[in-house]
């Protein structure tokens, strides 16, 4: 996928270290319980898209009864704006507060006869992953329509601490001020949970509800690395930079408790 500087997380951690962060902010972070997000990927024939669109509409009663029971703590899905020959085309995922919860969410949607039987879902490639993120903030509500964007990272081998303090120290309060400007509507970073990948794959997302949102995140991101340009050689002392990759997805609908 396409590199874009304005969305290079570790960059950013680093080159807002020298701007200095509030000791609420930090704190405040260290507080947050972990939650847990099951992704489900597909990669969908092209004359079948509108059927894995319709299927996943029907799923969507048996996750606000989860959500309303409390179960899950939000849910959505999308579909990827950048398409890459034998990659995912749609994508659904689900959250909890524990790992437990996203099980018993699971079973749910299993419980399903169209989840399990339907032609569509026979004839696409597929991909699992659970998540686990301590470094998240959203607005409560329900979506149709808007953006998911973000990166992954591979963090060199000793370097996830430093790379995840950074990211809570320094990142988190610019997200922040996006969030609370009604910029953004959620952010967050990853890891995998149960791993599938790589040791030190980490993931950066951010939701918007219009494409002028993703236009005035990047600004804000690219207007702090043009106040320090020189500590780019400093992330780069943290990660993989073959490890990268970019995101765009086109979110469906979008569900936060």
């Amino acid at each position: 996928m396409q590199k874009r500087a304005s969305w290079c997380v570790g960059l950013l951690t680093l080159l807002l270290l020298a701007a200095g962060v509030p000791v609420k902010a930090q704190e405040a972070e260290k507080s947050k319980p972990p939650v847990y997000t099951y992704i489900a990927e597909w990669a969908v024939p092209r004359p079948m898209w509108g059927d894995m669109v319709k299927l996943d509409e029907e799923d969507k009663p048996i996750l606000d009864k989860l959500v309303a029971d409390g179960t899950l703590v939000g849910y959505g899905a999308y579909t990827n704006l950048i398409h890459q020959e034998g990659n995912p085309t749609h994508g659904t995922w689900f959250t909890a507060t524990s790992e437990g919860n996203l099980l018993k969410a699971l079973e749910a949607i299993y419980a399903h006869p169209a989840s399990i039987n339907s032609p569509v879902q026979s004839a696409s490639k597929h991909w699992d992953f659970i998540l686990v993120s301590r470094i998240y903030n959203q607005r409560p509500g329900t979506s149709q329509g808007g953006y998911l964007t973000g990166d992954q990272w591979e963090v060199k081998p000793g370097d996830m601490h430093e790379y995840t303090n950074l990211v809570k120290s320094t990142l988190v309060p610019v997200c922040e001020k996006l969030l609370a400007d009604g910029v953004i509507t959620s952010y967050g970073l990853e890891t995998e949970d149960f791993h599938q990948d790589k040791l030190g794959i980490v993931t950066f997302y951010m939701t918007t509800s219009d494409a002028e949102g993703i236009d005035k995140a990047g600004k804000a991101f690219d207007e702090a690395y043009d106040k320090n340009p020189a500590l780019g050689a400093a992330f780069r002392s943290l990660v993989e930079r073959e490890g990268h990759r970019d995101f765009l997805d086109r979110l469906r609908y979008m569900s936060i408790k």
